[in-house]
């Protein structure tokens, strides 16, 4: 039976809750703005659950932290001057004249708040703590909104790899084509690949879900990289499936499936789908992990 932490363990724990709140409490009106965004786009709505699966993660190693800490400054010190740099950031653009976008502004100001939260775990929890918590305290940087170039940036990788990737399905399954960049010419229909057919957000969700899963169920660090990295991947053969189903669809029922409630409200299925592969990959990364039992070597 695993036995409580001594009291040294958790005696520094208050006052660095009591330093969060406070934090919490001069940044509200940053939590509010990006609590507004997460339910206006649906890109960050998991970001308040990020806080709640990031304090789940430390509980989980709480048995696991050292005893004693004390504060390591020098950390404490650049975590706190990276804080002040992304605020003097914003309001240095915002007084400028050239207010970044909502978005963009929420990022600075969001990685500002993150900054001083490690700032203060850097301070009251110490070094030793800080390097045993160092995956729950990096998970919050998923708190922070991509910033409007990264989503467009991703949205085009995906909208493109989800073409190429579409195109392979075409031939292998001998589906007549005739394509133009994003375009392709059926029969009965021409269909683009939108940037609306990224998936962007089920992407992002699958990766978050990918690296918790990872940090769960994996323990070496090889394993946990395959396990994130091959979202990008299954991500644009789920792209590139939805596509085929609904070219097909279009093909022999009528390009009047385009606007069907598959194509329209089909990203859960799809996605729901995309989590059987990445069941088995991570069956088999486990499967990896355990260590060969060695054959004994036949008598002579």
């Amino acid at each position: 039976m695993t036995s409580p932490p001594p009291p040294q363990a958790s005696g520094s724990w208050r006052p660095f809750g009591l330093f969060a709140a406070a934090l919490s409490v001069a940044y509200a009106w940053v939590l509010w703005r990006l609590f507004q965004l997460s339910r206006a786009e649906s890109l960050d709505s998991h970001v308040f659950l990020i806080p709640a699966i990031s304090f789940y993660f430390a509980w989980l190693r709480r048995h696991a932290l050292p005893a004693r800490s004390t504060p390591a400054w020098p950390g404490a010190i650049l975590c706190a001057l990276v804080a002040l740099t992304a605020l003097a950031a914003h309001f240095g653009l915002a007084f400028s004249g050239r207010a970044p976008a909502l978005r963009d502004s929420l990022a600075l100001l969001t990685f500002s708040y993150l900054a001083g939260i490690v700032a203060g775990g850097f301070v009251f929890l110490g070094l030793p703590r800080m390097k045993a918590l160092v995956f729950p305290f990096a998970f919050l940087i998923f708190m922070v909104p991509l910033p409007g170039w990264l989503v467009e940036a991703v949205e085009w990788f995906l909208q493109h790899g989800s073409a190429e990737v579409t195109a392979i399905v075409f031939n292998l399954t001998s589906t007549p084509n005739f394509r133009e960049g994003l375009i392709f010419k059926l029969p009965g229909i021409t269909l683009k690949v939108a940037q609306e057919c990224s998936g962007i957000r089920s992407t992002y969700v699958l990766f978050i879900t990918c690296l918790a899963a990872g940090y769960l169920l994996l323990s070496r660090p090889w394993t946990r990289a395959v396990m994130a990295l091959v979202v990008i991947p299954l991500g644009l053969v789920r792209n590139a499936i939805r596509i085929y189903v609904i070219a097909q669809l279009c093909i022999h029922q009528g390009p009047h499936m385009i606007d069907s409630r598959l194509h329209r409200e089909g990203g859960p299925i799809f996605f729901a789908l995309a989590l059987i592969p990445l069941f088995i990959i991570l069956f088999l990364l486990r499967k990896a992990e355990k260590p060969r039992k060695h054959q004994p070597q036949p008598s002579v």
